[in-house]
């Protein structure tokens, strides 16, 4: 059942909505079985439907929309239809190989799925994974033969530091350790599930496999120790400008690294003391922002519509762990990093008296009660707060 076009195009699909309570079908006319299925979610798929030898009638999805242009999905297609007018079966023919894929095949497949649902810096953080950590102890592996075992194995490798290796540019030395071994655990869970979902396996070997414990972040800044930054942050004739005050607009925040290096001018709302995030890690959201933080802006110009911008191109500063590390050497710190200036914003909000209620609230986190709250207008409770903390520190940064 569906609907049939003339053909099949990429003004078609990108106007082809869900309905929210079925699957919809679109079915091309110049090449019969080619077709376009939308869930209710809003997940499409190019589709095709044709019959087998023993006549048995079969639909195969050959690609997530947006993974592959119409006229790729459209030519695979027609490869599939004329396999199957010469008696193949290219649905069972794909479960065959998917059950003989090895790792590293199933995560290509994986990725180029998790491409249309994922944001830019999660998918960069799962390809990294898999590339440094899983690919080079499983990749060669057939996904149907690794075991329990393997997985704890894996683990066992990476918390020794056997994947650890400089990498070239950006990002410095990819080292082992318990989180990373958790991580990467929970990646392959991942990957297997899809696996399993697609037919490749019957059955998910990471599930249930102990995890490593990961250390929650304990270091903070003191009084001292951020009065010992600020003074490095002033000193510094070398860094870059926006990333200066990228660094006390985080101290000052409680905001993600990515949160203020992305930031668009356009969602700065200085008289309603907030950001308006189109998306965040648990997404669209209204962030109070107190009125210290906001004067660090104005030492930055603003570039491309960018808050804190690069200082070459069009994009927006990078590099900032690097930054961060030269002035916490010059300051005579150590154990210093991004979240540590989260962490340190949270802690003096904490010693100020506010309950952990209202410091998730400041810090974002997704908290029934709290982000229901201020989801759509700044609440004026968690404005206060943001206003007395960033205060606060910027006394403490002598600011």
């Amino acid at each position: 059942m569906g609907s049939i076009v003339p053909k099949i195009t990429k003004r078609i699909v990108d106007a082809f909505q869900p309905d929210g309570t079925a699957e919809r079908f679109l079915w091309d006319s110049e090449l019969k079985g080619f077709g376009v299925r939308m869930m209710p979610s809003g997940v499409g798929s190019y589709i095709v439907k044709y019959r087998t030898a023993e006549n048995r009638q079969r639909k195969m999805t050959i690609g997530r929309i947006g993974t592959m242009t119409t006229e790729e999905a459209r030519q695979l297609a027609r490869e599939h239809l004329t396999s199957a007018s010469k008696g193949g079966d290219p649905s069972s023919e794909r479960k065959q190989l998917r059950k003989n894929a090895t790792l590293s095949e199933v995560c290509v497949d994986y990725m180029a799925e998790a491409k249309t649902r994922l944001k830019p810096n999660s998918y960069l953080s799962n390809e990294s994974n898999i590339n440094v950590h899983i690919l080079p102890l499983l990749g060669n592996r057939s996904v149907a033969s690794i075991t329990r075992a393997d997985v704890t194995r894996m683990q066992t490798d990476i918390m020794s530091g056997k994947t650890a290796k400089n990498r070239k540019g950006r990002g410095g030395r990819t080292t082992g350790g318990s989180s990373a071994a958790h991580r990467a655990t929970v990646m392959l869970g991942s990957i297997l599930e899809h696996a399993r979902v697609n037919g490749a396996i019957t059955e998910n070997v990471a599930f249930g496999v102990r995890k490593p414990k990961t250390k929650k972040q304990k270091r903070y800044l003191n009084d001292e120790e951020i009065k010992k930054l600020s003074k490095a942050i002033r000193d510094s004739n070398t860094e870059s400008p926006a990333a200066k005050a990228a660094i006390r607009f985080l101290l000052l925040s409680g905001c993600r690294r990515m949160e203020v290096l992305s930031l668009p001018v356009k969602w700065i709302d200085r008289d309603n003391g907030c950001i308006r995030f189109d998306d965040t890690k648990t997404g669209a959201q209204i962030r109070p922002i107190g009125k210290s933080a906001f004067v660090v802006l104005d030492d930055v110009k603003p570039k491309h519509g960018w808050a804190f911008p690069s200082e070459h191109g069009e994009g927006h500063f990078v590099g900032l762990p690097k930054v961060l590390q030269r002035l916490c050497k010059a300051a005579k710190l150590e154990g210093v990093t991004i979240h540590v200036l989260r962490h340190t914003f949270a802690s003096v909000a904490a010693g100020m008296g506010y309950s952990e209620l209202t410091i998730a609230g400041l810090l974002g986190h997704s908290v029934p009660g709290v982000t229901a709250r201020y989801a759509h207008v700044a609440d004026s409770a968690l404005v206060s707060a943001a206003d007395a903390v960033s205060a606060k520190i910027a006394g403490m940064m002598g600011e």
